[in-house]
């Protein structure tokens, strides 16, 4: 008859597997210290494992078998957290790490507008609190992200006074393979590029499920268009040849959500009216589009950034890619 495993056996081995996670090195039975020197975090040949009594004992076999059960429980479990990130876990991993890699004490930034462009602000004003960053000016790109960093009491101010900028921080709605992006689904795409493009660093935040292989067909592209004659303006729009098969969709109700939850049309910080250009095939080329687009009277910006990236945060399921 094989020999029985004692519970107490199995405990032990439980407890030497998750010394091995953590990093203390197990040094007898019910006994625990600081790794020794040599011992690897993270390496199961580096945690010494010992068992009391005979020799090839039930005791040690079981503590042994007891910790690789437990490890191997332990790992899974931390791959399935992994995995459960959400996608505002993400949204804060690539705010949080585009603040503490790019701002610095002394310079001016530019604050992004959105869900993605919150976290990054929540950042840049605990770092402040906790004085990691000094003399920090910045830029908000709307009304929701001032309001936010006045709560947080970051010093702001306005392109009249601070036009030349270190960085900007944003998310976007769409990344394509040449870093050329959709932004606007939160209704501030005019001021998000006028301070963008004054930035020396453009860092964009996103989570995985905005790249594209081609910008249109993933995320409308938003046009902030003059309320006069706004329907005259959304078929010139449609007529335009590097924009052709779209369809131009006035944004009705909350100007930051591109679903419509109302009747009347949405409305920026600026006066204008959003209209929502909806594709079945990615636009063959954005910067062309973009041009025709800001050359078309009525036309306040649009959503197309082309060329104006400097770097692209990912975050996928597991962390930063």
């Amino acid at each position: 008859m094989a020999p029985s495993v004692s519970r107490s056996a199995m405990l032990v081995g439980a407890a030497a597997a998750a010394a091995w996670v953590t990093g203390i090195a197990f040094t007898a039975p019910g006994q625990v210290s600081a790794p020794a020197t040599g011992v690897r975090v993270g390496n199961v040949r580096g945690a010494r494992v010992q068992a009391s009594g005979e020799a090839g004992s039930t005791s040690g076999t079981a503590l042994a078998l007891g910790g690789m059960c437990a490890a191997v429980a332990l790992a899974r479990g931390a791959k399935s957290i992994r995995k459960a990130l959400s996608q505002d876990e993400l949204k804060k991993m690539v705010g949080y790490k585009a603040v503490d890699d790019y701002v610095q004490s002394g310079t001016v930034i530019g604050l992004g507008t959105g869900s993605t462009a919150a976290f990054a602000v929540e950042r840049v004003g605990e770092k402040l609190k906790s004085g990691e960053l000094k003399d920090i000016i910045a830029i908000p790109t709307s009304i929701r992200t001032q309001e936010q960093a006045e709560s947080l009491g970051i010093p702001l101010a306005t392109l009249d006074t601070h036009s030349d900028l270190d960085v900007a921080i944003d998310g976007a709605d769409e990344v394509d393979p040449a870093l050329n992006l959709v932004k606007g689904g939160g209704g501030a795409l005019f001021r998000e590029k006028i301070v963008e493009m004054c930035a020396k660093k453009f860092i964009v935040i996103v989570d995985e499920s905005k790249l594209c292989d081609g910008l249109g067909p993933g995320f409308p592209v938003p046009v902030e268009i003059v309320p006069f004659c706004h329907e005259h303006t959304m078929r010139k729009i449609a007529s335009l040849p590097a924009l052709k098969g779209c369809d131009p969709v006035l944004r009705l109700g909350n100007v930051a959500n591109n679903q419509p939850d109302g009747d009347e049309p949405a409305v920026t910080d600026n006066g204008n009216y959003i209209v929502d250009l909806k594709f079945t095939s990615p636009i063959k080329d954005p910067v062309a589009a973009g041009e025709q687009l800001k050359a078309t009277v009525g036309v306040v910006d649009h959503g197309l950034f082309t060329g104006m990236t400097t770097a692209c945060i990912v975050a996928g399921k597991e962390g930063i890619i």
